[in-house]
């Protein structure tokens, strides 16, 4: 492969961070341990939080790799994965099949074994909150969860979904104290019951300041240490100026395009090592953020494109350096990635409505297109004022195959928040994070709360709420499939068995929220968080301006085709009974080719722009938008829905039997709001269409994958129909498109010899991967997807 990068400096820091090995890093849960033992019980819940993020931030080791620009690790060094032992503490087992498993390892020592062992397991086995979250739920609700009808994202990390502001780059963290100090001079402790817990997470905040304004101070103190020993005269200048960075940022605010990145990047290490969110700490609108110190030092001669890009890079490196933190179980099945879903958004508009693309926005797709590292997840946000220049830049980094930059509609973003209640104002700062997901920025605390099985809860319907796979009677008892005499009876008890299962969701969530908001307030994160100071109040408890919980949709394509096929065979057109159907999906269709061939081949698929099956779709995604955005969290917000899977749509796949559009036993669902394998038969312009259909404008995001061979976007023509493609779809109010650009036969290769395809990276969900680190059946079901073409 050619080496990639924009100088010898870069390319030495991509090397290092791709070709080290993720391991396990135990001084986090060592230190965190220590803290708790000293601190539990003498002082407030937030307060304790508080004095075990300063006494990290103090003792934890530093690292400045060799060469680099931008300094502060998650862990002791790239690919380096803190544990989080408050959370969720791992087994002995656990840990050892970290270190075992083909896909998705961390290197494991036996030291790390010994002090896991005789240290954190013996504190933590029940203090810690997965234990906490699994006592306090229903029957009802681990019988669902075991059983794949839903998942839990906060058992085994907190709450997610955080993204910047403009803040941090407008302060520092003595700005902050200085607002949390006058927040506490306003408390009244006359009229104001909550005044004194306000207090409490008020003095939290202002510990959380003092521990990152150290850990900058220690790492200036650090780089000035390796000056003095440093002898290339270069290096030592660069270390010197590490040194002056620190010394400024994060105590004030930063004063040079290079102070805004490290700015942003200690914020970054302070919110991902606080606790462990749910897809991490990201930037947002980084090019917006950073144009105004790139237009001051370039005005002045101070700072040129090339050195702006590869600081840019250095960043890029930082951001992969840093895997997802290790995970186990059902929720490693449901989002088996190394990924840890910091998204870049770039383009879009302005708070003032304008277009938002700038120089540096072109050196974010420059970026990008020279890096091609899994972390940071890139997008572009499209609006109607975008230049199409910029938009056929970022098709043609897509088009290379790697399956970025992803693409997002500016103006259905902001609608999206709009119809959720933001301001105008609020919402044109926002965008997406994670996969698809969309949040006002700075002002929000958008959590996601698990994925939902559609296809699965159907399945149930057909078997009077019974689950053959775990011997369960998990829904509620409305009739056998052969009991409905009309398919319009047959939806009604799909409709109540949806309900009966979002009420059970949902009644958990609201139960772990109140966990999350008692044991585990994250006072750093709550700074940056606007309107939580002035609340005086934790990010985890409602703090945030906004508040949401999202449930993730899951198998839209494969519901919907499994609806068509039932409506239109056994109701309508009499070509088989239900009680043959069901007889073939017992028999997983073996001896059953006629139907078979019947539901996969001659009946009406969703993605194809045929309305009889894209009416069922939108009946099944607004019954269940509507049932979910019903409920109220504890955070005095709302429930919202978006419809994304991460890796979850291979997991729901397997523990279902056949369904009744052809999919046999075991194999993945649809992903996203894209069709089922193989259904879409008309061209990528029928599959627009047809998702356009979805009132994306009702939800939270939205993810639709498309597959082209690279002829079929190759050159001008290419180019502009890919360009073209992407605005046709968000003229019709599509949230969000991604592309993988290969060709079958390449992953066909890939799957038979990994080793020569190491570099192969491809689109799964709302995220890059490495091919070779997806499961088999993901790599079968990428394998399987339509290759569409313009004909």
């Amino acid at each position: 492969m050619k080496e990639r990068g924009m100088n010898e400096r870069v390319r030495k820091l991509r090397k290092q961070s791709v070709e080290t090995e993720p391991h396990i890093y135990m001084e986090r849960a060592s230190l965190m341990t220590d803290a708790y033992q000293i601190y539990e019980g003498s002082v407030s819940v937030p307060v304790m939080r508080a004095l075990a993020f300063k006494h990290f931030m103090e003792n934890r080791k530093l690292c400045i790799n060799d060469g680099e620009l931008i300094v502060g690790e998650k862990g002791d060094g790239p690919q380096a994965a803190p544990t989080f032992p408050e959370l969720c503490c791992h087994t002995l087992d656990d840990m050892k099949i970290m270190n075992a498993r083909d896909l998705i390892s961390f290197k494991v020592t036996e030291d790390d074994l010994k002090l896991q062992e005789d240290k954190i397991i013996p504190y933590w086995k029940n203090r810690c909150i997965r234990e906490k979250l699994l006592d306090a739920m229903t029957d009802e609700w681990k019988n669902a969860y075991y059983a794949g009808i839903f998942t839990e994202f906060m058992e085994q990390r907190g709450p997610g979904h955080t993204v910047g502001s403009e803040n941090i780059f407008n302060k520092g963290f003595l700005d902050y104290k200085n607002e949390i100090q006058e927040a506490i001079q306003k408390l009244d402790f006359i009229n104001d019951p909550e005044a004194y817990d306000r207090l409490e997470q008020l003095k939290a905040m202002d510990i959380a300041c003092d521990a990152i304004i150290i850990y900058g101070k220690r790492y200036a103190d650090y780089a000035r240490e390796l000056a003095l020993k440093e002898n290339d005269p270069v290096r030592k200048d660069e270390l010197l100026q590490i040194a002056a960075n620190c010394d400024a940022v994060p105590a004030h605010k930063p004063k040079t395009y290079w102070q805004a990145l490290q700015m942003y990047w200690f914020v970054h290490i302070g919110v991902t090592t606080e606790v462990n969110p749910w897809d991490a700490y990201s930037p947002g609108r980084l090019d917006q953020h950073l144009t105004p110190f790139y237009e001051a030092e370039t005005e002045e001669e101070r700072l040129d494109a090339d050195f702006a890009k590869e600081l840019l890079e250095c960043l890029w490196v930082k951001f992969n350096n840093q895997p997802a933190p290790p995970k186990v179980g059902v929720t490693l099945k449901e989002s088996g990635t190394y990924t840890d879903f910091a998204n870049i958004n770039t383009g879009g508009i302005t708070p003032d409505g304008e277009d938002g693309v700038s120089e540096v926005s072109y050196l974010i797709l420059d970026c990008m297109d020279e890096m091609q590292l899994l972390q940071p997840s890139s997008n572009v946000q499209i609006s109607k004022k975008t230049p199409m220049k910029f938009l056929k830049r970022a098709c043609e980094i897509s088009r290379k195959g790697w399956g970025q930059p992803a693409f997002y509609n500016t103006d259905a973003i902001v609608q999206e928040l709009l119809n959720a209640g933001k301001t105008i104002q609020d919402a044109r700062k926002g965008g997406a994070s994670g996969c698809v997901e969309v949040g006002a920025f700075g002002n929000e605390a958008y959590i996601l709360t698990g994925y939902f099985n559609l296809p699965k809860i159907f399945e149930l319907t057909l078997n009077n709420g019974f689950d053959k796979r775990s011997q369960k009677q998990l829904g509620l008892e409305l009739g056998y499939a052969r009991d409905f005499k009309t398919y319009e009876e047959l939806m009604d008890a799909y409709k109540k068995q949806i309900e009966h299962f979002v009420e059970i969701k949902v009644r958990g969530s609201n139960i772990i929220e109140t966990l999350y908001a008692k044991y585990m307030p994250v006072p750093f994160l709550s700074i940056i968080s606007n309107d939580c100071i002035e609340k005086g109040k934790d990010y985890n408890a409602g703090g945030s301006r906004y508040n949401t919980s999202y449930i993730q949709g899951v198998g839209i394509g494969t519901i919907t085709d499994s609806l068509a096929a039932v409506k239109y065979n056994v109701y309508e057109n009499k070509k088989f009974t239900m009680d043959e159907l069901m007889q073939a999906l017992e028999d997983n269709f073996e001896g059953h080719e006629d139907i078979l061939n019947l539901v996969r081949n001659k009946t009406p698929k969703y993605g194809n722009d045929d309305d009889y099956a894209d009416d069922i779709m939108k009946d099944v995604f607004l019954f269940y938008q509507k049932t979910v955005t019903g409920y109220k969290n504890n955070r005095g917000g709302k429930y919202a829905v978006n419809m994304l899977p991460t890796t979850c749509h291979v997991y729901f796949g397997e523990v279902m039997y056949a369904s009744p559009n052809g999919r046999l036993a075991h194999l993945p669902l649809s992903e996203g709001i894209s069709p089922a394998k193989n259904a879409d038969k008309n061209g990528p312009t029928a599959v627009i269409k047809s998702a356009s259909k979805m009132d994306h404008l009702r939800t939270g995001g939205t993810l639709l994958n498309q597959k082209f061979t690279p002829s079929v976007v190759a050159g001008d023509e290419g180019l502009t129909k890919m360009a073209n493609l992407v605005r046709a779809y968000f003229d019709m109010d599509g949230h969000h498109i991604q592309f993988n650009v290969i060709d079958r036969q390449t992953l066909i290769d890939a799957q038979n010899n990994p080793e020569e395809y190491k570099d192969l990276i491809v689109r799964v969900a709302g995220y890059s991967d490495h091919f070779r680190n997806l499961s088999k059946a993901l790599q079968d079901e990428i394998i399987g997807r339509t290759e569409q073409d313009f004909s």
